[in-house]
């Protein structure tokens, strides 16, 4: 497993963001880990941005998942997974429709699902909030 670990502020974003989609490659399943109010989704938001869609972008922790679109048809799909509390609950929910249709698939609190992915086809990015402005971010591939 290689890890990249950078810092950035808030107003840096588009930077972060960059290093982050670089580093991706062609992988699609993106596990995003962090203490609440450490800006996951805002991260999110970002990539999702940068990617190119320019869809109106809201957390998905009422409704678990939202949908994005990006141009060429490809989708983005934005899950947060904080409510469910067995790996039943998330197959319930189809998550492996999610995981495996070949879309970008943007997933908070992760933790559940590990069982349903092999190395290699997913990044975990690993978000600490050092202050109100500034954010460590460690991505493991």
């Amino acid at each position: 497993m290689r890890e990249l670990s950078f810092l950035y502020k808030l107003d840096d974003i588009d930077q972060a963001v960059r290093q982050i989609i670089d580093a991706a490659g062609d992988i699609r399943i993106w596990l995003f880990e962090a203490e609440m109010g450490a800006g996951k989704t805002t991260l999110i938001k970002a990539i999702s941005h940068a990617l190119g869609s320019t869809d109106d972008f809201a957390s998905p922790t009422y409704s678990l998942a939202n949908e994005y679109s990006l141009p060429g048809g490809m989708k983005i799909f934005h899950l947060d997974l904080y409510r469910l509390r067995s790996l039943e609950e998330a197959l319930d929910i189809g998550i492996e429709d999610y995981l495996f249709a070949g879309a970008y698939c943007f997933i908070e609190w992760p933790q559940l699902i590990h069982p349903l992915l092999k190395t290699g086809e997913f990044i975990t990015i690993n978000i600490t909030s050092l202050s109100e402005n500034e954010r460590k971010v460690s991505i493991f591939i």
